[in-house]
């Protein structure tokens, strides 16, 4: 179950000390929690090391994501590619090129934004996740949000969708938000989707447009809720 919690302050402070190598991009953490900074820091290195399916025995490098430890919006992508592999980045080649400019039409920068992956490890020849992957990697994904707590959530292509929604078509729900476990989930083709098919990138464009409204909605609910105070009781004798 996802832990929103109570909605924190967002402070900014220096970033994480990068992890042996490969360095790992952590963005520049906001939340003076210590146990934030050490949650993710164990989870990285959790990841780096993971043996929980074979792609440990293929991968050049595991790739956990990056970003802001507090980041307000999460990006779940589907699986890391040949750049990400190489890098231990996600989102670093051609589509992610793609999706820095989405991100930028929505009025935020990379920086600000924290960006993963359903599996963290890439499948050989690019190939499409398999479900024995996305389950040994579903422990890792629901520790960053146990972790970072993002008003919103964006989901990118069919098996980031189906991680949240497994019944969902991408077809039918692409721009639409909607809450589970008190988080708000907006659903997006995958970019890279626009560099197989042409037609897709005005889609893509438009439902990319949505964002700032949704965050702003995220906000809205997530914001405290005062507790009516009871009338006293000798006016509720008149």
């Amino acid at each position: 179950m996802f832990i929103c919690g109570q909605s924190k302050q967002r402070h900014r402070l220096p970033p994480i000390d990068p992890l042996r190598r490969p360095r790992y991009h952590h963005g520049d953490v906001s939340d003076p929690s210590t146990e934030l900074r050490t949650g993710l820091e164990e989870l990285y290195r959790r990841i780096a090391s993971c043996p929980d399916c074979d792609l440990c025995q293929t991968r050049t490098h595991a790739v956990p994501g990056e970003g802001p430890a507090n980041a307000e919006v999460m990006f779940v992508g589907e699986a890391p590619g040949f750049y990400e592999d190489q890098q231990a980045r996600p989102f670093v080649g051609p589509a992610g090129r793609f999706l820095d400019e989405l991100i930028a039409s929505a009025g935020l920068r990379r920086e600000q934004v924290y960006i993963t992956n359903v599996i963290k490890c890439r499948p050989p020849d690019n190939r499409d996740p398999l479900p024995t992957e996305i389950e040994a990697c579903r422990g890792h994904l629901q520790r960053q949000i146990e972790l970072i707590k993002p008003r919103l959530i964006v989901t990118l292509g069919r098996y980031s969708l189906a991680w949240f929604f497994p019944r969902d078509s991408i077809g039918k729900v692409h721009g639409q938000v909607r809450v589970r476990d008190g988080i708000h989930v907006l659903h997006m083709y995958h970019p890279a989707a626009a560099l197989h098919a042409g037609n897709m990138r005005k889609v893509i464009e438009e439902d990319f447009r949505k964002i700032p409204e949704a965050l702003e909605k995220a906000r809205q609910d997530q914001q405290p809720v005062s507790v009516p105070q009871p009338e006293p009781e000798q006016m509720r004798l008149f």
